[in-house]
C-alpha cells in the first residue's frame, strides 16, 4: 500500500489521539486516594480504544495486510511461542500464558507444535520454534530457552524492519533491541553466565556490537559498565547500574521520543505504528498507577515512575 492510501487512517488516529490522557489526566488519576477512586476517575475519562487489542484491531482495519506493522507484535509473538512449548512439553494447555493482540493463530500455533509441523507458523519463527523445541526437551533448561526465542525475537524485528520497514521502524527495531541486550548482559554479569549462555542471550545491533558487549559481560558487571559508559549510552548505563527501575523508564521514554518523530508524518503507515506504541505506553503507566494505589505506594513515587506522555 502506497503511503497516500494511508491518508484516512492517519485522520483517524488524529482524531483518537485527542482521547489519550494528558499530564493533567495522569496527574489527577496520581492524586487519587485510594484504588477505588483511582478505577472511578479513570472510568469518567473519554477513552477511545482502552485496549491494545482494541488499537490493533482499528489499525488493521486500515492497513490489514501491511507488514511494517506487524513488527510492533513480534516480540508478542515469541512469547506466545515459549508459551506454547512449555505448556506443551509438560501437558498442560497454553491459553492463560497467551498475551494478545499477537500476529499468530494461536491454535494454529499450539497445534504446530504438538505435531511438530513447524512450516505451519510464520516463516519468521519457523527454525527458532524447531531449535528451541529441541533445546528444550534436551536439556529442560527453561531459561537456556527462553534466551533463544528472545533473542530470535529480537533479530526477527530488525531483519523484518530492514526488508518492510522505513527508517523509523528500523530504528524502533534497533533501539528496542539495544536496550534489551543491555539488560540481558546486565543480568548475565550478575549471575556470572557462561560465554555459551551470553552468545545465546544477546542480540546485537548497530547500536551495540554483540561480540564487544558478550566481551564486557563475561568481565563481570564492572567490566560491562565500564564498556557501556564509554559508548554513547554511558548515562542510560548509570541508570541500569543504580536505578533499574529508571533506566525501564528511560528506555521506555526513549521509544516515545522516537514515535513523537512519526506523529505529524501526513502519509504513510508510521503514524499508526507511533500512536500504537503511544497507546502501549499509557497502559503501562496505568498499570503502574493501578499497582502503586493497591500497596499505598506515595504520589511522588509514583509520578517519578510515569513514562513520557506522546500528547
Amino acid at each position: 500500500m502506497s503511503g497516500t492510501k494511508y491518508a484516512n487512517a492517519v485522520a483517524a488516529v488524529r482524531a483518537m489521539e485527542s482521547s489519550l490522557l494528558t499530564h493533567n489526566d495522569i496527574d489527577q488519576l496520581i492524586a487519587s486516594r485510594s484504588l477505588s477512586e483511582y478505577s472511578s476517575a479513570l472510568a469518567s475519562k473519554d477513552r477511545a480504544n482502552d485496549t491494545l487489542e482494541a488499537v490493533w484491531e482499528m489499525l488493521r482495519g486500515y492497513a490489514p495486510e501491511d507488514k511494517e506493522l506487524e513488527i510492533l507484535l513480534y516480540r508478542s509473538d515469541f512469547h506466545n511461542l515459549k508459551a506454547a512449548l512449555k505448556a506443551v512439553i509438560s501437558g498442560r494447555e497454553p491459553e492463560h500464558y497467551f498475551i494478545k493482540p499477537t500476529n499468530l493463530d494461536l491454535s494454529a500455533l499450539t497445534e504446530a507444535i504438538r505435531s511438530k509441523d513447524y512450516e505451519r507458523l510464520p516463516e519468521y519463527m519457523q527454525k527458532t520454534a524447531a531449535e528451541a523445541y529441541e533445546l528444550l526437551t534436551r536439556t529442560l533448561d527453561g531459561q537456556l530457552s527462553d534466551s533463544l526465542i528472545d533473542t530470535a525475537a529480537l533479530n526477527a524485528m530488525q531483519e523484518a524492519a530492514q526488508k518492510h520497514g522505513g527508517s523509523f521502524m528500523q530504528q524502533y527495531a534497533e533501539l528496542t533491541t539495544m536496550y534489551a541486550d543491555m539488560k540481558t548482559a546486565y543480568r548475565c554479569a550478575l549471575m556470572k553466565k557462561p560465554r555459551s549462555f551470553i552468545e545465546t542471550a544477546i542480540c546485537g545491533s548497530p547500536e551495540l556490537d554483540k561480540d564487544d558487549l558478550v566481551r564486557a559481560a563475561l568481565e563481570g558487571t564492572d567490566g560491562l559498565f565500564a564498556y557501556l559508559e564509554n559508548t554513547q549510552y554511558g548515562d542510560i548505563a548509570k541508570l541500569l547500574r543504580d536505578d533499574p527501575a529508571q533506566f525501564e523508564k528511560q528506555c521506555d521514554d526513549a521509544i516515545i521520543e522516537l514515535a513523537e518523530t512519526a506523529r505529524m508524518q501526513a502519509f504513510g503507515v508510521e503514524p499508526l505504528a507511533a500512536y500504537y506504541i503511544a497507546k502501549e505506553a499509557e497502559i503501562k503507566d496505568l498499570r503502574i498507577i493501578s499497582v502503586c494505589k493497591e500497596s499505598g505506594t506515595d504520589n511522588e513515587t509514583i509520578t517519578e515512575r510515569m513514562r513520557r506522555l506522546y500528547v
